[in-house]
């Protein structure tokens, strides 16, 4: 493996990590887990995320066949001191744990218009889930309500821009291995750790350590820019 596609995958898989703990698709997936089967959700929301990770990738690597290098490197280096400083004022600004009380109030709310009990649903999915064919499971609502959940969360958001900057400076396949490895470590934890694990995390800590790390890619971009 080739040092541009090992330099690509860490940083994308360190700004995955510190971008997806704490943030609002990471809490709606603890909470989604709790109330449906952890297979589903898990499938769903890790579907979106690499269905955005590879599509934000390829908008990164053709963004160079569009505009100049130059400008991409610089727009890149702008994106990411850019998110540094969104990152740390997030950090001092917003509580605790405002995201994970927002995200289920939403979800509580949409559980509610659709009503009926959790429980009850669960049995006659089972029961139907029995006589399906095994690969139309895949196409469960749950899956598609995690999936839509989750890619919709994630459009436009901070960590789908930032992997478009890194895929335009950096190894396009080291940033989509990297960003598909950390979205599956974020996801699976939430999944399987639920809303015990989300409300333990310290948003404030991860901003702030999604924030330096911005800064620093930012900063070694610049100085990439001058040598």
């Amino acid at each position: 493996m080739s040092h541009s596609v090992i330099q690509g995958f860490s940083k994308s898989l360190a700004m995955t990590v510190l971008s997806e703990i704490g943030d609002k698709t990471f809490f709606a997936a603890a909470i989604l887990a709790m109330r449906h089967p952890r297979r589903f959700v898990l499938a769903g929301c890790l579907g979106a995320l690499i269905v955005m990770t590879i599509f934000s990738a390829l908008v990164g690597w053709a963004a160079p066949n569009l505009i100049s290098r130059k400008w991409t490197h610089h727009i890149t280096t702008f994106l990411f001191l850019g998110f540094g400083l969104w990152s740390l004022c997030d950090a001092f600004n917003e509580g605790e744990a405002e995201d994970l009380a927002e995200v289920e109030k939403q979800l509580d709310a949409d559980f509610k218009t659709n009503g009926g009990n959790t429980k009850d649903k669960t049995k006659t999915d089972d029961l139907k889930k029995q006589k399906r064919p095994f690969l139309t499971q895949f196409f469960s609502p749950i899956l598609l309500k995690a999936f839509s959940i989750t890619f919709f969360g994630e459009w436009g958001d901070k960590s789908q821009l930032a992997t478009i900057g890194l895929a335009a400076d950096e190894n396009p396949l080291g940033v989509v291995l990297g960003g598909i490895l950390g979205q599956a470590l974020c996801t699976t934890a939430a999944v399987l750790g639920g809303k015990s694990l989300a409300s333990q995390i310290s948003e404030r800590v991860v901003a702030l350590s999604g924030g330096i790390l911005f800064i620093v890619f930012g900063i070694q971009s610049f100085l990439s820019t001058e040598l």
